[in-house]
């Protein structure tokens, strides 16, 4: 069990998390026809914006309250519901998702409240779905946002469609099985739309039909439609295949961050869930194929144990470079979690391990010690330690650079990485890949390398220019 070390300071010198209410952002993001409003300042959601477009190379669609200094010391609450009633007379959306921020937190908005009075004040938008999420920006990180955001768009969906009670003993619509082949996908922050692909294609090729809540595979995946621009998310879970998941044989929570959100589902529609802390490695891959294979009641397909046999010799082939490295990690919990069993699991060393902010996982994390912190804490481990390596993201760069060692750049953002929100970490296939960039990465840098072999009798050249036998230490 690893030991969490207390942040130890006052302010961050080199800020390693992103914001909950980015995080929440995210959430929304891979709900179709859906556009997120946060309710703060116009800086609260220029910022946050400015990391989404560089870390995507997309256009983002986000809205603000506007919070001015008059709104902030007398009351912000016709900015929310006036806000809202302009979202949804211009764009029509099929959900709104209404995070706070630090500035409303402090205010002591009651946000819940002010959904109702909206819906009450506009009667002809109540089939525009508002979920109100409170998630403040001095505490947690994005991933603990993203988190919060998928619970309380279960909470709004499901306990609104149908307050009937279900056949498996929940509360949710629907009853459980009824669509034997739909499979629920609860997707972690962690998740790239390259690992949510995969993640979709391993579960169809059992035959399942997999419901992903967030899809920003669908919807933040780089692609160009017919549409120049548009105000609302192009792509992402329908909101109508949000209320049907009371009617799956079975759900998938790809992460710990969202086990409480899967807490709510099961209790609201009584589906059984099945749940995975990472997606990475040979262990943790094994128990997610075994699983689809059990739901579904199909043997594993030839494609995939050709996968898997394709990491085992990648494992064969770079353990040589892996072995005793010395690595250092800073990256949200889940994500940190995942990469640290990942590479003890090819018997590096985790000599530095940060995260932004506590969670559950972080005590399961194969390392000695945990701090949450920033990433100075990163640097001044990881040169303490002798660090080899460090996994980390693009804010990460300089200080791989003053330690004169290799980054690989991992979780968000990545902004002077082309591609880098496509990569695909998770599975047999993208596990066997960052085995390979971390054992080029070695290679790369002299790690492992055999010192040349200097006689201490080599010729040299005399003062009169003739060779010369030296017994000089080379």
């Amino acid at each position: 069990m690893a030991e969490i070390l207390k942040r130890n300071k006052a302010l961050a010198v080199n800020p390693l998390k992103a914001s909950q209410p980015m995080g929440a952002t995210l959430a929304f993001l891979g709900i179709n026809r859906a556009i997120p409003m946060l309710h703060g300042s116009q800086g609260c959601s220029a910022f946050g914006k400015v990391f989404f477009v560089r870390h995507f190379r997309e256009p983002i669609p986000l809205q603000t309250t506007a919070m001015d200094q008059v709104s902030t010391v007398m009351n912000a609450d016709e900015n929310v519901i006036e806000g809202l009633r302009a979202v949804a007379e211009k764009s029509s959306p099929a959900l709104i998702g209404l995070p706070t921020t630090g500035l409303s937190e402090m205010q002591g908005t009651d946000i819940k409240r002010l959904v109702k009075q909206f819906y009450a004040a506009y009667p002809e938008f109540a089939h525009i779905h508002v979920v109100p999420v409170n998630t403040p920006d001095f505490i947690g990180c994005l991933e603990s946002g993203y988190a919060l955001a998928v619970k309380a768009v279960i909470e709004t969906l499901l306990s609104a469609s149908a307050p009937s009670t279900a056949s498996g003993g929940g509360l949710g619509r629907g009853t459980v099985g009824r669509r034997h082949k739909q499979v629920n996908v609860l997707a972690g922050s962690f998740l790239t739309p390259g690992d949510i692909e995969h993640v979709v294609e391993l579960i169809e090729a059992f035959g399942l039909r997999p419901l992903v809540l967030p899809d920003i595979a669908d919807s933040l995946d780089g692609h160009l439609s017919e549409m120049e621009t548009s105000p609302l998310t192009l792509g992402g879970t329908p909101v109508s295949e949000i209320c049907s998941m009371g009617d799956s044989v079975a759900t998938l929570v790809l992460g710990n961050s969202l086990f409480n959100a899967a807490d709510v589902l099961k209790e609201l529609t009584g589906v059984p869930d099945y749940r995975f802390d990472c997606m990475m490695g040979l262990d943790a891959v094994d128990s997610f194929v075994a699983k689809l294979a059990k739901i579904s009641g199909k043997p594993v397909p030839s494609k995939i144990e050709r996968q898997r046999a394709q990491l085992q010799d990648a494992m064969v082939d770079s353990h040589f470079m892996l072995g005793f490295a010395r690595v250092a990690i800073a990256a949200d919990p889940d994500l940190l979690f995942g990469f640290a069993r990942l590479v003890t699991e090819m018997g590096c060393e985790v000599v530095a391990a940060v995260a932004p902010a506590r969670a559950n996982i972080l005590q399961s994390v194969c390392a000695a010690q945990v701090a949450i912190g920033d990433l100075e804490d990163l640097e001044i481990a990881a040169k303490a330690h002798g660090a080899q390596l460090i996994i980390s993201n693009s804010h990460a760069a300089e200080t791989a650079r003053r330690l004169e060692i290799p980054l690989l750049r991992a979780g968000f953002p990545q902004y002077d990485l082309i591609g880098g929100y496509q990569r695909l970490w998770v599975g047999y296939r993208g596990t066997r890949q960052t085995l390979f960039d971390l054992a080029n990465m070695m290679v790369e840098h002299g790690c492992h390398e055999i010192e040349p072999y200097v006689s201490v009798y080599r010729r040299v050249k005399g003062n009169g220019g003739r060779d010369e036998t030296s017994a000089a230490v080379g």
